[in-house]
């Protein structure tokens, strides 16, 4: 592993546990040349997902994308850091589970909204403010009080007035 201060090419393990309930090793390593010390993880990757964009392009998944657009939700909350982590894993194990190569960005959307409904209501408003692309203050005021909204934050129109 290469040290991310100094870019050395070999660093030494210095201790190894397991994380995340078994689904993932840490391992504290330590640079021989500027003797800088780092975490890294170890996960079983079981198989290369792609993200299927709501414009059609495709993106590689990138698990630190997810886990960073849950932290920016859960930020200032009184979440513990290993709650999220295991939220995030569980949502990479459910999407490697489902047998798709290319998953919708809608479904990993709805995952995390599953998973953040769960763990904390705030964090749960302020990730649907931005993946339901929330306009204006009456679109939170809906949201929270049930109503469904299209994902370009308006309210849906109920059936029965069409």
């Amino acid at each position: 592993m290469r040290c991310p201060f100094c870019s050395h090419d070999d660093t030494q393990v210095k201790d190894s546990r397991p994380a995340e309930d078994g689904a993932a090793i840490r391992r504290r390593r330590q640079c021989p040349s500027c003797a800088a010390r780092f975490t890294t993880f170890e996960r079983v990757q079981l198989r290369e997902l792609t993200v299927l964009k709501k414009g059609g392009r495709r993106a590689p998944f990138d698990r630190n994308k997810l886990e960073r657009s849950v932290q920016l939700a859960a930020q200032k909350r009184n979440i513990d850091p290993e709650r999220i982590e295991q939220m995030v894993s569980g949502i990479v194990r459910r999407l490697e589970s489902l047998g798709e190569p290319e998953i919708p960005s809608d479904k990993i959307g709805e995952l995390v909204m599953d998973a953040l409904k769960n763990l904390d209501p705030v964090a749960y408003v302020r990730y649907a403010s931005v993946y339901r692309d929330f306009r204006e203050v009456g679109d939170f005021s809906q949201f929270i009080s049930g109503e469904k909204l299209s994902p370009k934050g308006k309210a849906a129109k109920p059936k029965d007035a069409e």
